[in-house]
């Protein structure tokens, strides 16, 4: 068996399925993405370049599907280019046009594509923020950045998505088409270490001290990194022996908040709305996922928040660590996180709500660690790759079969 992913990164959400192919089955896996060709873990990776994208004279609505094309017309060119390359199945991330054109050189092959958002311009991580509502041109462009997504849905043979909330945002009568498979957890990596040394880089951490974390991928509003610093100074205020440890890049990855602030980055626009002690925050940077495993270990509380929008893996990776988790309310977190069962929520807006609910945990951390028992539990029961491994090879599989049965 031949698999072939395309992503525009490498691994990205394939790399854990592709390897276990390879290792584990001993099926051949090649792997389409922006990334220098070359070899990793047994996987043949293949370089796709595009040669143009939107411009400003594109309509607002329209770039996002231009660069797609763009996108999609270098996967082909770069499989055209390679006739060696025939396989047996064709794995793709739908919205970036990985896959829309690959039936015109394997008519036969059937097509998977992995789902992860469907756009809606109300009731949705756009209109969410009330003090930053979307203009007129943003809410008519969600539409309009669905037109891949959807070509992708229709001409796939199967599809999956990694949540229920994620498969809930598309439209009902395509739904069905797709499964719900989460991309896995690395259980073996991400559990928690006890015993190490209070020590994050050169920086010691006294007993005493407790430790609060938050993970984001970019310090933005749509991962709540405002909020969680203005519940960060009233905790502080009140048990002055915490250190916070923020993990992740100064920079904005969705929601556009570029667009609204003064300042060069959103971490900028939100220390100067307010006079923080920064003595009590430590900004690590991206770490490795050692260092990361080692941070969670060292928590007492994890903090994570995010609007209506595509689960972060952090969330996922620290309640396999065995974290204390204090969330927001909203519905991706809903479905990993119940009050007081595998983690706390609290409503997304309600600074003194988390804040007061942080101290209940930083003042007897031990009679919380249950919820963090529970939430490891959960992961190792539904989300651990030795669960998810298994669910995506049987989809592979199937699908496979049905198309040389011809069904």
């Amino acid at each position: 068996m031949h698999v072939l992913f395309t992503h525009q990164n490498f691994p990205a959400q394939f790399g854990h399925i592709a390897r276990h192919l390879v290792r584990t089955l001993g099926w051949t896996c090649t792997f389409l993405s922006k990334v220098a060709p070359g070899e990793a873990s047994g996987i043949r990776k293949i370089q796709y370049k595009t040669s143009g994208g939107a411009r400003e004279t594109n309509h607002y609505c329209t770039r996002t599907f231009e660069n797609a094309i763009w996108s999609s017309h270098g996967v082909y060119d770069a499989c055209k280019a390679h006739p060696d390359l025939q396989p047996d199945l064709i794995v793709g991330h739908s919205g970036f046009g990985s896959t829309l054109f690959l039936s015109e050189l394997y008519p036969d092959v059937p097509i998977i594509n992995y789902f992860e958002y469907y756009y809606h311009s109300k009731g949705s991580d756009l209109d969410f923020r009330p003090e930053s509502p979307p203009g007129e041109l943003d809410r008519l462009r969600s539409h309009a950045r669905n037109a891949m997504i959807l070509l992708d849905l229709v001409n796939c043979r199967a599809a999956y998505s990694p949540t229920e909330f994620q498969r809930s945002l598309f439209p009902v009568e395509l739904r069905s088409k797709i499964d719900v498979i989460f991309d896995g957890i690395e259980t073996d990596i991400y559990a928690r270490r006890a015993g190490g040394p209070r020590r994050i880089g050169d920086r010691e951490i006294p007993a005493s001290t407790r430790i609060v974390t938050y993970v984001s991928r970019g310090f933005e509003s749509m991962r709540g990194f405002d909020i969680f610093m203005r519940a960060a100074k009233r905790i502080y205020e009140s048990y002055p022996d915490v250190l916070f440890v923020v993990v992740g890049s100064d920079r904005i990855c969705y929601g556009g908040d570029e667009k609204r602030i003064k300042h060069k980055t959103f971490r900028e626009h939100v220390l100067a709305q307010d006079d923080y002690d920064l003595s009590k925050f430590l900004f690590t940077g991206v770490v490795p996922v050692s260092t990361l495993v080692d941070i969670f270990s060292l928590s007492d509380l994890h903090l994570y928040l995010t609007v209506p929008f595509v689960l972060s893996w952090s969330l996922m990776n620290a309640l396999a660590c065995g974290c204390t988790i204090l969330a927001s309310d909203t519905a991706p977190v809903r479905e990993m996180i119940v009050d007081e069962e595998t983690g706390l929520l609290e409503d997304f807006f309600d600074v003194d709500g988390f804040a007061t609910r942080a101290l209940d945990v930083l003042r007897d951390p031990r009679s919380y660690h249950q919820l963090g028992l529970q939430g490891a539990e959960l992961i190792r029961r539904r989300y651990a790759l030795d669960v998810t491994l298994p669910r995506l090879v049987a989809l592979f599989e199937r699908v496979t079969k049905e198309a040389s049965s011809g069904r």
